[in-house]
């Protein structure tokens, strides 16, 4: 049983992605509205070795001894994995032990700004950082972020990653009505896109609640129209959920384990994690499939949102 590597998860662009979990929940520089993994109980932006590098490295080696190789390593989890200060060492580790295996960082990328951590992620293969607004005000709004930050730099440091570094850049854009869809946000949001210059911008929505009330998801009319408002040619629209059960990675085991679990008594994410020993990153995708097969559904309570069977 590993604790700081996860999956492989399944993944639409990924496949078979082994995730890296380099930061304990919920550390992150931001408290997004929409995370559905919970509110962010350390708000922060000072890096440190928030978990040990030689355990993290113990696990890889372990799992390369004893595993095929995934489609992709992947560093990603339940907070902000560019926090962990030596994030530049691990990636290191894996070019030299697995040269053949791309690896891909899933970060909010508030921490670009700082010309370190950019030199840090130089040798990964694919960057995915997020962008949710191009205005202080709905920055704030959205994202929640550490006091910290400001949107300009945010934006500046993507930027400044565009010039310095060789792979791909995906940008990741959450897409939430009454938040950041009116056309003064979109506009700043492409003024914004065509200086970040990414290979691919990918638009996503709600697929599950977050960590406020009466947020709502945008419907593919909505986000198809959005598109078509940014006309720009590097715009996708992420694939919707069922898509996930068709990936090889996808597991009906742990698919019915999850089912089994919540026909007993209902849980929020972190009590399915460590009942069946699984990452909330993992636990994520399922709940979204199964949601979207109205096999489940959730309710809100003090301790957070339950999933139960649906009735």
């Amino acid at each position: 049983m590993y604790k700081y590597i996860f999956g492989p998860v399944p993944s639409r662009r990924l496949g078979m992605s082994l995730g890296v979990d380099l930061v304990p929940q919920k550390v992150c520089s931001l408290n997004c509205v929409y995370c559905e993994c919970g509110k962010t109980t350390n708000l922060t932006t000072t890096r440190n070795e928030y978990v040990p590098y030689n355990e993290i490295i113990n696990e890889l080696t372990h799992y390369f001894n004893n595993s095929p190789n995934p489609d992709y390593i992947t560093f990603s989890g339940a907070g902000e994995p560019t926090l962990n200060s030596r994030i530049g060492d691990i990636i290191n580790f894996i070019k030299i032990e697995k040269p053949d295996v791309p690896i891909a960082v899933l970060t909010n990328g508030t921490l670009l700004n700082d010309i370190n951590i950019r030199k840090e992620l130089l040798k990964a293969d694919v960057v995915l950082p997020s962008l949710d607004a191009a205005s202080q005000s709905t920055f704030i709004k959205i994202d929640r972020p550490n006091h910290k930050l400001n949107i300009d730099s945010y934006i500046q440091g993507i930027i400044d990653f565009r010039k310095e570094f060789k792979g791909k850049i995906w940008l990741e854009v959450m897409i939430l009505p009454d938040y950041n869809n009116n056309e003064e946000e979109l506009s700043l949001l492409k003024k914004a896109f065509l200086k970040i210059k990414a290979d691919s911008i990918q638009i996503n929505t709600l697929d599950r609640p977050g960590t406020v009330d009466n947020l709502r998801s945008a419907s593919i009319s909505e986000l198809k129209n959005i598109v078509d408002f940014w006309n720009l040619k590097n715009v996708e629209i992420i694939a919707s959920v069922p898509e996930r059960k068709n990936i090889k990675s996808y597991r009906e085991d742990t698919e019915s384990a999850i089912l089994e679990t919540i026909a007993r008594r209902p849980c929020v994410i972190k009590d399915l994690a460590k009942i069946l020993g699984t990452h909330i990153n993992e636990i994520n995708k399922y709940l979204s499939v199964l949601e979207n097969e109205n096999k489940i559904e959730t309710i809100r309570q003090e301790r957070g949102v339950f999933y139960r069977i649906k009735k």
